[in-house]
C-alpha cells in the first residue's frame, strides 16, 4: 500500500487541493466519497440476487482565471493523483470562460458543522437482509387476492463525503440508509394488476416492519383488480400522498436557479407572487434531524439550512448555488449538490409540503364525484408553460367515498392553474427526500374513453 493510500479522506482531500494550485491552478477543491452497500432481491420464497459493491471516488475541479475543469477518478496511487491534477489543469487552460464559474468566498462557507443523527451505527449482515426480503415477500404473499409476487427486496448502504477547498475549507459527514420493499401481482391471466409499497430509513429501526410493508403491497394490488373506464369530462383531482410528492418535483424543478437564469421556467417571473393557496407552505429543510437528504454543508461549503420556498402561498425563494446565484445577482443559500464528475448545481434536500387541517377521507367527502389518483404513468410535463398531463389511475369517487378502481385515464391541465387552488390534507408522513400529504386539485381534465 502506497503513501496515499495510507491517508485519511480528509487528508488526502487536502493534499490533492495543493497539488492542484501547484500545478497551476488559480483554485480548486476536491470532493472523496467513500461508500459501501449492501442488497438483496428474493423471489417466491428464493433468493433471486445478492450484491455488495465497496466504492470510493474523487472528484477535483479546478480553475484557471474563469475557466474550469472538473476530473475524477477511482484510484488514489500517488501517480495517479499527480497526473490527476496536472491534467484538470491542462484542461482548464483550454476550456472557454465563464463569468459566473468559481468557488465559494471564504466568508461564505459553514463555520459549524452539526451533528444531524444521519449515520445509525447498524451493520445488518447478508443473512440479515436475506430475513429482511423473505419476511416482507411472505407477508405480501399472505394476502387473499394475492397470486404472486414480483419480488421483495432490503437493502443497507454507507456514505462518507469528504469536501476540501483551497480557500480552507474541509469538512465531512457521513450517512447511512436502509430500505425493504415488496410488489406483488393480484389476479390471474388477463385480470392481473401489480402494486407495490417500502419503507426507507436512515436508521435501522425507523424502517417499518416487513409485516405492514408486505401486507401494504398485496392489498394494494387486489384492490385495483377489475378497473373500469370512465368518460371524459372535468373533474376534482385528488392526488395520493404517494403520489402528491411528485407535484414537488415538479415546483422544486421550475425554482432551480438555473432555470430562472435560463428562461426556461413557467415560474421565472414569479418570485414574490401568490402562487399556491393561503396557508400553503412548502420548506426545503437540509437539517432535519434524520432525514433522508440532510447535509450539515452542501456541494461548495455552504452552511445548509431551512428554506422557506412557499409561505402562505407566496413564492419566497429560488433553489440557488453559487453559480446561478451570480447569474441573478443574488446569493446562494446552501443548495448546491454535486457528484464527482460535475459540477455542483442547486437541488432539494429534504423538500416537502406542509399537512393540511383536514383529513383525506374529509376531502374526498367534499368533491362528491371525483377521482383519487394512486399512480402516475409517463413525464408529460412542459418546464416552460407549466403544462401537465399523465396517464393514471387510481379510484373513482362517488358521494365522497371510493366507488372502483379505474385505469387507462389521462389527467391534464397547467401547473399554475394546478397550484393556485391545492388544497393539501392532513396525512403527511415522511418517507424519503420529498414528501407531501395527499392533495386535492379542484379541477383537471380526466380523459377516458
Amino acid at each position: 500500500m502506497n503513501s496515499m493510500q495510507n491517508l485519511s479522506l480528509d487528508s488526502l482531500a487536502q493534499m490533492l487541493v495543493e497539488r492542484a494550485i501547484k500545478s497551476g491552478a488559480s483554485s480548486a477543491d476536491v470532493v472523496v466519497v467513500s461508500s459501501r452497500s449492501t442488497s438483496v432481491e428474493v423471489r417466491n420464497g428464493e433468493m433471486e440476487s445478492t450484491d455488495s459493491a465497496d466504492g470510493f471516488d474523487i472528484g477535483l475541479r479546478v480553475f484557471h482565471d474563469q475557466s474550469q475543469a472538473i476530473v475524477s477518478t477511482t484510484r488514489s496511487s500517488d501517480n495517479d493523483l499527480y497526473e490527476l491534477a496536472a491534467r484538470a489543469v491542462e484542461m482548464a487552460r483550454i476550456a472557454p470562460p465563464d463569468p459566473f464559474a468559481g468557488l465559494a468566498d471564504s466568508e461564505q462557507l459553514a463555520s459549524d458543522i452539526p451533528d444531524l443523527d444521519i449515520c445509525d451505527k447498524a451493520d445488518p449482515s447478508a443473512r440479515d437482509l436475506l430475513d429482511m426480503a423473505l419476511a416482507v415477500e411472505a407477508a405480501g404473499l399472505s394476502v387473499k387476492g394475492v397470486s404472486q409476487s414480483t419480488g421483495g427486496s432490503a437493502s443497507a448502504s454507507r456514505y462518507e463525503i469528504v469536501l476540501a477547498t483551497s480557500t480552507g475549507f474541509c469538512n465531512r459527514y457521513a450517512r447511512s440508509g436502509f430500505g425493504i420493499s415488496a410488489a406483488m401481482i393480484a389476479g390471474e391471466t388477463t385480470g392481473m394488476e401489480r402494486d407495490y409499497d417500502y419503507s426507507s430509513a436512515v436508521h435501522l429501526k425507523d424502517l417499518e416492519d416487513a409485516e405492514t410493508v408486505g401486507r401494504s403491497a398485496g392489498e394494494r394490488a387486489v384492490a385495483r383488480l377489475n378497473p373500469q373506464k370512465v368518460s371524459s369530462q372535468k373533474l376534482p383531482v385528488i392526488f395520493d400522498r404517494r403520489v402528491a410528492s411528485s407535484l414537488l418535483g415538479h415546483l422544486s424543478g421550475a425554482v432551480i436557479g438555473s432555470a430562472i437564469a435560463r428562461g426556461t421556467s413557467f415560474l421565472k417571473d414569479a418570485m414574490g407572487s401568490v402562487v399556491f393557496a393561503k396557508g400553503v407552505n412548502i420548506i426545503d429543510d437540509a437539517r432535519m434531524l434524520r432525514g433522508v437528504a440532510s447535509k450539515p454543508f452542501d456541494g461548495e461549503g455552504l452552511a445548509t439550512g431551512r428554506l422557506d420556498i412557499v409561505e402562505d402561498g407566496v413564492l419566497n425563494s429560488w433553489l440557488l448555488d453559487c453559480r446561478s446565484a451570480r447569474q441573478l445577482g443574488l446569493q446562494s443559500n446552501g443548495h448546491a449538490s454535486r457528484g464527482t464528475s460535475s459540477p455542483p448545481s442547486a437541488s432539494p434536500t429534504n423538500l416537502y409540503l406542509e399537512a393540511g387541517k383536514r383529513s383525506l377521507e374529509e376531502l374526498l367527502g367534499d368533491i362528491g364525484t371525483g377521482l383519487l389518483v394512486t399512480e402516475l404513468i409517463g413525464m408529460g410535463v412542459n418546464p416552460v408553460t407549466g403544462d401537465y398531463s399523465r396517464g393514471a389511475s387510481g379510484f373513482w369517487v362517488e358521494k365522497g367515498e371510493l366507488s372502483y378502481p379505474v385505469s387507462e385515464i389521462t389527467i391534464a391541465g397547467n401547473l399554475k392553474d394546478m397550484f393556485a387552488e391545492l388544497v393539501p390534507a392532513s396525512d403527511l408522513e415522511f418517507r424519503g427526500s420529498v414528501n407531501a400529504p395527499g392533495c386535492l386539485v379542484g379541477e383537471m381534465m380526466i380523459a377516458g374513453t
